[in-house]
């Protein structure tokens, strides 16, 4: 049976308590892996290899010399661009038509683009006057932060573990990573590419587990760790914060939603139809910035649901390697009894089923698979936890509103904000709405649309600080201010 292994100081080790857990094929329910679990041993090992990397030779490097490694770091994934593929559609049995077009390119790419930032980015310089008349000037320098605990979600595991890695190795750090304990495999594969790329032993490392009393404790609360980096749901972002305020560690976290799309009667319906269809239904729903709650304007409601409803059952779920399915399964079949118990509530509080709501009927080993049906959703209070909690399926509830300040109510009427859509033709509508609503990003007449440059995070419950070009940098670096008497 293969066995994924730790990744610390440059080499793949075992735990030393023996203990491992099963990394399952949410796809067939077939064992891929035993993945050995770290205990305090293995953390203790991996971050005082990264701390010692920092004193290394990756500490002595120039900004230059950093981001040619990086480079050749992309480069190694996209080497082996087919094996990375193939780990992250057995990890998550997402279609390889979706992973081959964004998770690898797009994890492989995030070492290059912080590089190439990290070398274009200017700090600051001062010129003030002295009581002497001589002056004196100020010029800030950035400065690594130090060790960096990296705790990566199972949703888009390369892309959004890389995301946090590039920017930090970027800015000169040395990481920790802890990847979901259901996607162990990318992250593990890119400890070879490291080392092959000629990143120094230490600087990037890796340890398999879970949360509590587990890898995701050890390592958040390690008092040798400078700052945490988290995405996942909001319960686990407060236990991160209370561990992170013993020793007043900064935390990046990136956290749970419910995120709204307001589709007003004057949209491009095709194109609102079309947004909408990718932001409740792609990855299976499991995606932080998807539409679980949308609301139209009454006089399109029927036609926009009609038209929703046939697209949701157009959709074709299959296996990875089917090029004409759209959705795979969900990441586990834990998972799947999380969604599926939404799916009830939502019957039990008095949903209208508009399509979907159960399991779909799969041909052979498929049938052991974490599969759900697409589902949409009329009729529910607002206060239905169906409404209000994130579920991260491929589902949606849609209700019907009259008037603009109704809707901007609606939208905002929960404890989070990461993102929301707007779809409207009315370009003062366009600015004035967005404008009101409480979330990290808005898109008008789009979705997953975002230059990388720019700030992305959340609000309220959503999340504290913001990642992106230069505001990733801004986590991943303290700024030193140098004062010169002239």
């Amino acid at each position: 049976m293969k066995e994924i292994k730790h990744y610390i100081n440059g080499e793949y080790v075992g735990s030393a308590s023996g203990r491992m857990f099963d990394n399952v094929n949410p796809v067939n329910g077939q064992l891929i892996a035993q993945v050995h679990e770290a205990g305090r041993e293995e953390v203790d090992a991996a971050v005082r290899a990264a701390r010692a990397a920092l004193k290394g030779p990756w500490g002595r490097m120039t900004i230059d010399e950093r981001a040619a490694i990086l480079h050749r770091v992309a480069d190694g994934i996209n080497a082996r661009f087919d094996e990375f593929l193939e780990a992250e559609c057995q990890d998550t049995g997402k279609p390889k038509a979706m992973a081959s077009h964004v998770d690898i390119p797009r994890g492989a790419a995030n070492f290059k683009v912080f590089a190439d930032l990290i070398k274009n980015v200017s700090t600051e310089a001062f010129e003030m006057a002295t009581p002497d008349g001589t002056g004196a000037i100020n010029y800030a320098v950035r400065r690594p932060k130090g060790v960096i605990a990296v705790v990566s979600p199972w949703n888009l595991p390369l892309l959004l573990m890389t995301w946090k890695v590039g920017p930090a190795l970027a800015c000169g750090n040395t990481v920790v990573v802890k990847p979901s304990e259901e996607t162990p495999t990318t992250t593990a594969l890119l400890g070879q590419v490291m080392k092959d790329a000629g990143v120094p032993d230490g600087v990037y490392n890796v340890v398999h587990g879970f949360g509590g009393d587990s890898a995701g404790a050890f390592l958040t609360e390690h008092p040798d760790v400078d700052g945490v980096t988290f995405t996942g749901e909001t319960r686990t972002g407060e236990i991160i914060m209370r561990a992170a305020a013993k020793g007043v560690r900064q935390v990046s976290l990136e956290l749970g939603g419910k995120n709204a799309s307001v589709v007003f009667a004057d949209c491009d319906l095709d194109k609102a139809i079309e947004g909408t269809m990718r932001s409740a239904f792609l990855n299976c729903g499991q995606v932080c910035l998807g539409t679980e709650r949308v609301y139209v304007q009454r006089p399109i409601f029927d036609e926009f649901v009609a038209r929703l409803k046939a697209g949701a059952e157009s959709l074709k779920v299959g296996e990875p390697n089917d090029a004409s399915a759209n959705m795979g399964p969900l990441v586990s079949h834990k998972h799947r009894d999380k969604v599926l118990s939404y799916y009830r509530k939502a019957v039990e509080d008095g949903a209208t089923v508009v399509t979907g709501g159960g399991v779909p009927q799969m041909p052979g080993e498929l049938a052991n698979g974490a599969f759900v049906q697409p589902t949409i959703w009329t009729g529910l209070a607002d206060d239905s936890a169906v409404v209000t909690e994130e579920i991260f399926g491929p589902c949606c509830h849609i209700r019907p509103f009259d008037t603009e300040e109704e809707v901007v109510e609606l939208a905002n009427s929960l404890p989070y904000g990461l993102s929301a859509t707007l779809w409207t033709e009315n370009v003062s509508r366009a600015h004035r709405v967005s404008g009101q609503l409480e979330a990290g990003i808005v898109w008008v007449n789009s979705w997953f649309l975002r230059d990388l440059r720019t700030a992305f995070g959340g609000s309220k419950q959503s999340g504290i600080g913001r990642e992106g070009g230069v505001h990733s940098l801004e986590f991943y670096s303290e700024m030193k201010n140098v004062c010169i008497k002239l």
